[in-house]
């Protein structure tokens, strides 16, 4: 709190929700990335990578299949809301962006 207040840093309650979010939407935007420059073929690959290489729950079946579950518009849409307030890392794949404003989904992609 002292180095908020001298930094001139307002301060605010973060939820459970926008950790959770702030975190996966990120991972899943770099995952499209990763398609789109082709480093994987499939979503699956990444989902395989997350789950048998960083110990991502193989019941929640990994980033690309969560956003799946959650909605790409829903992703698309809280990236765009942090987006200006986080920076870059934030910027939202074209590929994402393309494939939530068509209703389609990562496994649409096989």
């Amino acid at each position: 709190k002292d180095f908020a207040a001298r930094s001139g840093q307002p301060q605010r309650t973060i939820s459970q929700q926008e950790i959770l979010e702030r975190c996966l939407y990120a991972q899943i935007n770099e995952g499209a990335k990763i398609l789109e420059e082709k480093i994987a073929i499939r979503p699956s690959d990444i989902d395989i990578v997350w789950i048998n290489g960083y110990g991502w729950p193989v019941y929640r079946g990994g980033p690309m299949f969560y956003a799946d579950t959650v909605g790409l518009h829903e992703v698309v849409a809280r990236l765009e809301d942090y987006g200006p307030r986080l920076g870059k890392d934030f910027a939202i794949s074209p590929l994402l962006r393309q494939m939530a404003a068509d209703g389609k989904r990562f496994q649409d992609l096989k």
